[in-house]
């Protein structure tokens, strides 16, 4: 009988005779070739966009790492500590450590991954993590400890041999139980070296999803073992101490002594992120207002993953540069200048193309020097050092100007405009923000402030964009030109602040030329509209009569407004529809694209890939002339499901099944009633499984009233 001929059905397994050196040579091999291959082909990878996009998102994710860890730093270095000082207590109550980490579930692992690798790093602990999908009962729970606890350290030994690892280990689960951990401890860590041995730390990331009666006795277990086996426990917590309250009863929350640890949370760090990373002035890439707010909102209303919201930002990033070798201009100055003498006509074309080149030439009053930018490449390669040049400079004066307007209207009452850098990055960005009555009611409050309030919000906001230009905008190449335009400016607003100082509040006199302000004469009016006009005229005037201060504090603190709205909002929080030409290199606004990759529409995708298999698989024997074209030639479960919808909410099966019969067999001859009732077992199979996929996707389901009809559950 043939070796792989059985009775039952299996699964056999052929050892090619392998060794386990053999394995970890080749391993090694694969690790040492890993780091070159991509799945993009050479001639993408040698082009200056991919270079640019490469070296952006190294820089970026090497700033989000060090960002983070420091984040974690403080939290993580208590954690260990409690664990380390826990050599040092011999008791029978269990030390528990509860970590409040926030209800965004998808970054939880990382928190516990960086927490693991620093008791490995400082040889502390032994540490297991059980998750809840693999704790259904208190028997896998303990098995799941047990041999994480013993395995764990060929596992730290190199991550990428997992696999080879696990085929010889000679612990079967079945052996996982406290005798055998109890074992195993006594004979690596002798009782005069108790001491110095390792904690046994058991993590539980997802505390709430954990059964509760396994949950209490997991910790009972543990705490009759404590005083032999030095068990760490840490929780962690997504909601609230609650939680753990609901959850442990007296009895358990007895044999436990908790500790409570808070780490940073999703908000906040997202802020941090946003405002010493991802809007830093280090890098050229920008995001729209619109984008932005996108990708916010979905880390906001949906799920408070940072991950998450990485990722989508790098989604953008990469859009942005595989637009072309023209995109490759956004990076530093410097680099910028040398990549413009690579630049081919192609990419000089998608340079006029931008929706911003066209003012910039309309702005030309010389014919010649029109035609020169829109036809010589040459010609306009010498222009594009200037127009790259004072795009940057003004996303760097757009970045220092909104520290000084984020600290100066950030805390008013109700925060008209927000108080978050990120919220008015995006008001700043999507319209011109003085035309709004956000805006208005912010300086009407910064108006109704006392003396000392408004002096100290103006010198705070003054300082804060001092020490901003000094750590962020002075290290970078054009950063002397950047202070070269703002420090004048705030030194004009720190004059005027001198003045609101010394400003009393006495009342002034009214100004002569109101006094002497002829009256409109309404007598000489040709038509209503006339009429209309004047009488608007007059209020306006009226009501800027009555809106002028009256005392010389008021007068003061207007005109300084006035100052800080002509030369800082007017002029560097700019829309970007009023931002310089070729602003578009350097800011991704293509929000379409995103929405529909990044959230994605399920149904919509699943009847795009029935209906019009050619959309996806590209192939040449499923390209369709009309949507509603059906040929033998397409896969059978696009057949079934486009035969489905020519159908109502009752589909007979044995007519269904005509109908694809006839649908593969279209180019052959028609056959006679006979032949029809005799089907092809093949065609019938083929069918069935079709209908099978379907209802597995919820179009359809089996009738129970009539067994062989199908209800339709799709319209």
């Amino acid at each position: 009988m043939d070796p792989t001929i059985s009775v039952s059905k299996g699964c056999f397994v052929y050892k090619n005779g392998a060794t386990r050196a053999d394995k970890k040579a080749s391993g090694k091999r694969k690790r040492a070739t890993g780091g070159t291959s991509s799945l993009l082909g050479k001639e993408v990878i040698g082009q200056p966009f991919y270079d640019a996009y490469t070296h952006t998102w190294t820089q970026m994710n090497e700033h989000i790492q060090r960002l983070q860890q420091q984040s974690y730093a403080r939290t993580l270095e208590q954690l260990v500590e409690f664990v380390v000082g826990q050599r040092q207590i011999e008791d029978e109550i269990l030390p528990t450590a509860a970590l409040l980490t926030g209800i965004n579930q998808p970054d939880h692992l990382s928190h516990f991954e960086t927490f693991t690798q620093r008791l490995h790093a400082q040889k502390a602990a032994r540490v297991c993590v059980l998750q809840s999908r693999d704790c259904p009962t208190l028997k896998a729970a303990i098995e799941a400890m047990v041999f994480s606890l013993i395995e764990g350290e060929q596992h730290q030994e190199d991550a990428e041999e997992e696999e080879e690892d696990r085929d010889r280990k000679r612990l079967r689960r079945s052996h996982c139980t406290i005798r055998q951990l109890k074992s195993w401890y006594s004979n690596n860590f002798p009782a005069g070296e108790r001491k110095k041995s390792q904690q046994l730390v058991v993590i539980l990331p997802d505390f709430e999803c954990f059964s509760g009666h396994v949950l209490q006795d997991l910790i009972l277990t543990l705490s009759a073992h404590c005083d032999t086996l030095p068990f760490v426990l840490v929780l962690g917590v997504a909601t609230a101490m609650s939680a753990v309250h609901s959850t442990l009863p007296y009895h358990v929350s007895s044999k436990i002594r908790l500790r409570v640890f808070q780490t940073q949370s999703a908000p906040t760090g997202l802020n941090e992120l946003l405002d010493k990373v991802l809007l830093s002035p280090l890098y050229a890439f920008h995001l729209s207002g619109k984008a932005f707010k996108f990708l916010t909102h979905i880390f906001l209303y949906y799920d408070f993953s940072i991950h998450g919201f990485i990722q989508g930002f790098k989604y953008c990033l990469m859009e942005h540069y595989f637009a072309g070798n023209a995109y490759a201009l956004c990076t530093d100055y410097s680099k910028a200048l040398n990549r413009i003498k690579l630049l081919t006509h192609e990419d000089m074309e998608t340079i006029r193309r931008l929706p911003s080149f066209r003012p910039y030439v309309e702005q030309i009053n010389d014919c010649k020097r029109i035609i020169a930018v829109l036809t010589d490449d040459d010609y306009l390669k010498k222009k594009l050092p200037q127009l790259l040049r004072d795009c940057l400079l003004h996303f760097l004066l757009f970045r220092s100007t909104l520290e000084f307007f984020t600290e100066l209207v950030g805390d008013l009452p109700s925060c008209p405009l927000g108080k978050l850098l990120r919220e008015l990055y995006v008001n700043c960005l999507n319209k011109p923000i003085v035309a709004s009555p956000e805006y208005k009611e912010c300086w009407q409050m910064l108006s109704f402030l006392s003396k000392e309030e408004f002096v100290a919000k103006v010198q705070r906001s003054l300082a804060r964009t001092e020490h901003f230009l000094a750590e962020e905008i002075a290290p970078l190449e054009l950063g002397e030109a950047c202070m070269s335009v703002l420090r004048p400016q705030m030194q004009s607003i720190r004059q005027l602040l001198d003045d609101v100082v010394m400003g009393t509040l006495e009342q002034m006199p009214a100004m002569a030329t109101d006094e002497s302000r002829p009256a409109a004469s309404l007598t000489q009016v040709a038509s209503r509209q006339e009429l209309k006009a004047q009488l608007l005229q007059r209020t306006q005037a009226d009501k800027q009569h009555q809106q002028q201060p009256t005392t010389e504090f008021a007068r003061s603190v207007h005109k300084t407004l006035e100052h800080i709205e002509t030369l800082l909002v007017r002029g560097h929080l700019r829309a970007l529809q009023d931002a310089p030409p070729l602003h578009e290199l350097y800011v991704f606004s293509d929000i379409s694209t995103v929405r529909r990759n990044i959230i994605g529409a399920p149904r919509a995708a699943l009847h795009t890939a029935l209906n019009n298999p050619h959309f996806y698989m590209q192939c040449k024997c499923c390209e369709l002339r009309e949507q509603t074209q059906l040929m033998g030639s397409l896969p059978d479960l696009s057949v079934v499901y486009k035969l489905h919808l020519e159908c109502g909410r009752m589909i007979n099966l044995f007519d269904w099944l005509q109908a694809f019969r006839s649908v593969l067999h279209a180019n052959e001859e028609p056959v006679g009633e006979v032949a029809q009732e005799q089907i092809d077992p093949q065609i019938q199979a083929r069918f069935t499984r079709a209908v099978a996929e379907l209802q597995f996707l919820g179009y359809i389901k089996m009738s129970k009233r009539k067994t062989d009809h199908a209800t339709r559950l799709t319209w």
